[in-house]
């Protein structure tokens, strides 16, 4: 039938939904009524619901009077969205009457793991990971709050989302050589979780930029070596502290990196055994510990822009037909393998001693593999 022309105050609301806009945990039940306004000529026969677009059976409908419909909701699922799932009462004509909101989810849990670096010792980033399920499917709000340990005032921190979706960097007015006390609270329509408190020194969590000028260049002829060399992070240079360096290198055609660890303290290393007339990309990092006194063990910089050299060609390789160049091959790879070992077992690292020697007798064997070649 069709439905009379509406006359009524503009001021006047269509309909009501009760309950308006309720929390509820998952694999809850609900039932919702809408009632119409007494200024509006609809009755109960009248109305239908959709949730979230949807329109919902008409066997979970019942009337409860003249002018209100009531919809029956059974163990309801998470909200789609954070925002909540649309609950909407409707005419017959398809008119929106009233709205509601239903935010199905679970209480937040306590947030677990939190890590903090300083960079450069100018400022303090934390994350965190938000407990073992995670998904609550309500808008949950993290915050991050820290205080001097004995005597401070509780602070929150305000700049989020900088290093992940869950994390909150402070960017300034940090104290040295007094431990900070730091936790995350979690809130939503369903309750509150707070973290464990971490205690730490900035000084025992400082990192650094990358290294910079990190240049990769041939040694002479020598066609399995690359000299790396780089300088110390500029920010730390006035403070006292340690550092060890790690490389990690490439071939061109590869995604696999080859770490090397022994670098210690040295803005300077040696590459070897690699191979002949080929790409090699070479990244460095910096980990300063010790930064006056702390005993902790520091914490790694991000790696460096890739930077890339190739190694010289081998002219023994583009040889002819001589018979005996693979035993003369086998016997050099042999000899090297050797000496090699004997660096490496009277040498700590990237030893300049030990490399310096052994650079000469390489130059040597390859002028002498040469004459035989020419001959």
């Amino acid at each position: 039938r069709s439905l009379p022309p509406l006359s009524v105050s503009p001021a006047a609301d269509p309909a009501v939904i009760s309950p308006q806009d309720p929390t509820l945990l998952i694999g809850s039940s609900l039932v919702a009524t809408c009632t119409v306004s007494p200024d509006f000529p609809l009755k109960a026969e009248d109305l239908y619901w959709t949730l979230n677009g949807r329109r919902l059976p008409a066997a979970s409908y019942a009337a409860l009077g003249p002018s209100t419909l009531s919809v029956a909701l059974a163990r309801l699922n998470g909200s789609r969205q954070q925002s909540g799932d649309n609950l909407v009462c409707h005419s017959r004509d398809g008119g929106i009457l009233a709205g509601s909101c239903l935010y199905v989810g679970l209480p937040p849990e306590k947030p677990v793991n939190i890590t903090c670096w300083s960079k450069n010792m100018k400022d303090l980033t934390c994350k965190w990971a938000p407990g073992a399920e995670g998904e609550t499917f309500l808008d949950t709000n993290y915050t991050l709050k820290y205080k001097l340990r004995w005597y401070g005032r509780d602070n929150t921190c305000q700049e989020y989302h900088t290093a992940g979706p869950y994390s909150c960097r402070i960017p300034k007015d940090l104290a040295l050589f007094t431990p900070y006390e730091i936790w995350v609270e979690a809130s939503n329509r369903l309750g509150v979780a707070v973290s464990d408190v971490v205690m730490l020194d900035i000084l025992d969590v400082v990192t650094t930029d990358p290294p910079p000028d990190v240049h990769v260049s041939r040694v002479g002829d020598l066609e399995d070596q690359l000299s790396v060399r780089w300088s110390s992070p500029p920010a730390l240079k006035d403070f006292l502290f340690q550092a060890k360096y790690q490389i990690q290198y490439r071939v061109e055609d590869s995604s696999e990196w080859k770490v090397v660890d022994d670098v210690g303290n040295q803005t300077s290393c040696r590459l070897a055994g690699l191979r002949p007339g080929t790409v090699y990309f070479v990244q460095v990092r910096c980990n300063p510990f010790g930064i006056y006194g702390s005993k902790k063990a520091g914490i790694w910089s991000d790696w460096s822009n890739p930077t890339a050299a190739s190694t010289p060609r081998s002219e023994r390789a583009a040889g002819g037909c001589d018979p005996k160049g693979g035993e003369q091959n086998t016997t050099l790879r042999r000899e090297l393998k050797q000496f090699f070992g004997w660096v490496k077992k009277h040498a700590y690292g990237c030893s300049n001693l030990g490399i310096k020697l052994y650079d000469q007798w390489r130059v040597w064997l390859q002028k002498s593999h040469k004459t035989r070649n020419q001959v």
